[in-house]
């Protein structure tokens, strides 16, 4: 009978995490993510068919997180106005919560190999990217918001706003101010309004 693995994946992929938001993409090797955990290096090549699957694995992991709390919020309000400003809320609060993840979102999926990715992360991700564009869309829709600059003002107000306020603060090694959440959520009401 085969042992149990000693490193689940979400120990090493946290592993990932830290490292990425130490180092960027560059510092998250198989080698690297062995010793933040303490494993052999077999340890994280039985999980992980090569770097690449590593790099894939942890950025979509961190941007599914992210997105489960920003559809809820976007989701959670029945006025429009009300669950554009929840959705910004929720950038900042999630990057607070978790500022090595958010760090690492700092980066784009290119950034962490989207170019050699397999046909199923590719497509994982482009689901998540199609779903952010169609709740984006149904607020515009729900917002009146019909002709392009009009959605282009909804994207700017629930996702370009508020990760803008978040990494001014991560990129200069700073914590997020405690007013942040209630100037990310003005700002998005009044592109709202």
């Amino acid at each position: 009978m085969a042992r149990p693995p000693r490193f689940d994946l979400d120990q090493l992929l946290d592993a990932a995490v830290r490292l990425a938001a130490a180092s960027g993409p560059g510092g998250v090797t198989m080698s690297a993510v062995a010793k933040g955990v303490d494993a052999p290096s077999g340890s994280v090549y039985h999980r992980f068919a090569g770097r690449t699957v590593l790099l894939a694995e942890v950025w979509l992991r961190t941007v599914e997180r992210f997105q489960e709390g920003w559809f809820a919020a976007l989701e959670g309000e029945a006025d429009p106005r009300q669950a554009g400003s929840a959705a910004a809320r929720h950038v900042v609060a999630w990057s607070r919560a978790h500022p090595e993840e958010a760090a690492l979102l700092l980066y784009g999926a290119r950034d962490f190999g989207r170019t050699e990715w397999s046909g199923e992360h590719a497509e994982r991700a482009d689901r998540g990217h199609q779903r952010v564009r169609a709740a984006v869309s149904r607020l515009a829709a729900a917002l009146g918001a019909t002709d392009a600059a009009a959605r282009e003002r909804v994207s700017l107000a629930v996702i370009d706003l508020p990760l803008s306020l978040v990494r001014r603060h991560l990129r200069a090694g700073e914590a997020l101010p405690g007013h942040a959440e209630d100037l990310a959520e003005e700002c998005t009401a009044a592109l709202l309004a």
